[in-house]
């Protein structure tokens, strides 16, 4: 028999915590298939209004941003200072193994609502667009640095990486909990009262970075490789570029996208 010095860490928690820690021992459990799914589909994420989150890191954002956690679930790690409301779910290291969509889990998974994001009002601020920019990681790197540099929302066309996909969660380092995201229609962007600015690598065709006013404007990002699309090309007011030197060609896109909101952000 285990000493009282030797208690199951779930015991423990309980206690500190004054809330009831549920055991789940079999990966075929509803709210397991319901992690499973939240981590692999979009639609699945869309139609029960929750997304996967992954880490000890994350957990500790999302409590900070005062998040809506669904529910944790975990091997041994639990932070004392949630919610006592929300439900936490003890799981072994072969469940865990099983719903994480990492390679190397860290020991604690959760499960948040995907929030209400305000609708941008178009006339004022300092906007991101994203054109079909596919990659998870790249999509969350610029959530994450509109987020350090002020940027008022990051706006999505429909074929965007999803932002709640874990990848692009992840690379959003917490970000994702307090920045306003939000998809957008392209027929609402052409009756927007606020200037266009779209971005390309033509040095000396397009208006320099830098003695380009960027605030109260929709900054428009383009597709990894094909860059913006033409339909949005002809609604931009002004096409801007970030010089290189000769030689370089272009700049992954969420590195561009950092270096011109952190201008934005130097012209306020």
């Amino acid at each position: 028999m285990a000493s009282a010095d030797n208690k199951p860490k779930c015991r423990k928690i309980t206690v500190l915590r004054e809330v009831n820690v549920e055991k789940i021992t079999s990966r075929r459990n509803q709210k397991c298939v319901h992690v499973k799914n939240l981590g692999k589909s979009k639609e699945y994420r869309n139609e029960h209004g929750e997304f996967l989150c992954d880490g000890k890191k994350l957990l500790e954002e999302a409590i900070k941003s005062k998040a809506i956690i669904t529910g944790i679930f975990t091997t041994s790690l639990i932070i004392e200072d949630i919610p006592k409301e929300t439900p936490v779910y003890m799981i072994d290291e072969s469940i865990m193994e099983t719903l994480s969509p990492l390679k190397n889990p860290q020991g604690v998974m959760f499960t948040c609502k995907i929030p209400d994001t305000k609708d941008p009002e178009l006339k004022k601020g300092t906007h991101i667009l994203l054109d079909s920019v596919q990659d998870p990681g790249n999509v969350g790197t610029i959530i994450r640095s509109a987020d350090a540099f002020g940027i008022d929302s990051v706006l999505l066309t429909q074929d965007c990486a999803d932002p709640y996909n874990p990848k692009t969660v992840r690379a959003t380092m917490g970000a994702i909990f307090r920045q306003n995201v939000s998809y957008i229609e392209t027929n609402r962007l052409k009756s927007a009262e606020i200037r266009m600015i779209g971005t390309g690598n033509k040095n000396g065709e397009y208006n320099a970075l830098h003695k380009t006013k960027l605030q109260n404007s929709i900054i428009v990002l383009g597709n990894e490789g094909q860059g913006i699309s033409d339909k949005l090309k002809v609604l931009c007011d002004e096409m801007i570029t970030i010089p290189l030197s000769a030689g370089c060609e272009s700049l992954n896109v969420s590195i561009a996208a950092s270096i011109i909101m952190w201008e934005a952000g130097r012209g306020k």
